[in-house]
C-alpha cells in the first residue's frame, strides 16, 4: 500500500498524480455503456474516476509520472485517454450487437416503426432493440461482468504502468477485428428468426398470388408479427447464451489489449 501524504508540502504532487491517473479511468467510464450514457450525470462519472484513481494511487506500485505541464506529460495523458477509451469502446461495441440483431429481426417482422426513446443515449430505438438491450444489460450485471471490467481497469495500471506504454498498431487492429466479430455475431443471433420470417413471407406471397382477392397487408403483417414472437420465444435461450458468450469475448478482448 502506498501512503498518500495529503500535507500542504506534497499536496500539489499528490493532486497531479490523482488527476493523471484519473484520465484513463475517466476515458473508460465515458466510453463504457454502463455509466457512459445520459442517464448517469457527468459529475458522478468524474467523481467515480477520481475515486478509482485514489484507489490505484494507494494500492498499486506506480512508476514516476511525468512532470506536470511538460511535453512528455501531454503525450502520456493522450496515451492514457486512448487506453481508457479502447477499454470502454470494446464494451460499447459488445452492447451494440443486440441492437444490430434486433434491427434485423424487427425489420423483417414489420416492427421497424415501433420505436421508443432509449434512456441511456436519448435517441430513438426500436422496441425490439430496447428489449434486447435490457436483456443484455441484466445479463451483464447478473454474471458479474461489471466487476470483471472494473478489475481489468484497475489491473491495467499495474500491467501497463501510466506513462510507460505505447499503444501499438496490433491493439488497434484487434479492436477493428472485434468489430467484425460483432457484425458476424449479430447476424448469427438474428439468423434463425429471420429465416422463419422469410419462410412465412414466401408462404404469404404464394397465397396472395393464388388468391388475389385477399388483402396481402391484412394477412401478412399479423402473420409475420405473430410468427416472429413465437420464434423469439423458442430461440430466446440460444440468444441468452449468445449474449453471455459476447460478454465473455469482450472481456477477453479487453484483457488482451492491456496484456503486453
Amino acid at each position: 500500500m502506498n501512503a498518500l501524504d495529503f500535507g500542504f508540502a506534497g499536496l500539489e504532487a499528490q493532486m497531479w498524480q490523482i488527476l493523471f491517473l484519473s484520465v484513463r479511468c475517466g476515458a473508460a467510464l465515458l466510453a463504457a455503456p454502463m455509466v457512459g450514457g445520459m442517464a448517469v450525470p457527468v459529475q458522478l462519472r468524474v467523481l467515480l474516476s477520481l475515486v478509482v484513481a485514489v484507489f490505484v494511487a494507494s494500492w498499486l506500485p506506480l512508476p514516476e509520472i511525468p512532470v506536470m505541464m511538460s511535453f512528455a506529460s501531454l503525450l502520456a495523458i493522450l496515451q492514457e485517454a486512448v487506453i481508457g477509451a479502447a477499454m470502454g469502446f470494446i464494451l460499447q461495441v459488445a452492447f451494440a450487437i443486440p441492437l444490430i440483431a434486433a434491427e434485423q429481426i424487427s425489420g423483417t417482422m414489420g416492427l421497424a416503426i415501433a420505436t421508443s426513446i432509449d434512456p441511456s443515449s436519448g435517441s430513438q430505438s426500436g422496441a425490439m432493440g430496447s428489449f434486447f438491450s435490457i436483456t443484455m444489460t441484466l445479463l451483464f450485471y447478473a454474471i458479474g461482468g461489471h466487476l470483471l471490467w472494473f478489475q481489468l481497469l484497475v489491473e491495467s495500471h499495474r500491467i501497463l504502468p501510466p506513462g510507460t506504454f505505447l499503444f501499438a498498431a496490433e491493439r488497434a487492429q484487434a479492436i477493428v477485428l472485434f468489430m467484425g466479430y460483432a457484425l458476424a455475431t449479430a447476424a448469427a443471433i438474428a439468423l434463425p428468426v429471420v429465416l422463419i420470417l422469410l419462410l412465412v413471407q414466401v408462404i404469404t406471397g404464394v397465397i396472395a398470388r393464388s388468391a388475389p382477392a385477399l388483402n396481402l397487408f391484412a394477412l401478412g403483417l399479423p402473420a409475420g408479427v405473430l410468427t416472429g414472437l413465437v420464434a423469439l420465444i423458442i430461440v430466446m435461450p440460444l440468444v441468452v447464451d449468445q449474449f453471455a458468450r459476447v460478454i465473455a469475448t469482450a472481456l477477453g478482448e479487453i484483457e488482451g489489449i492491456i496484456t503486453p
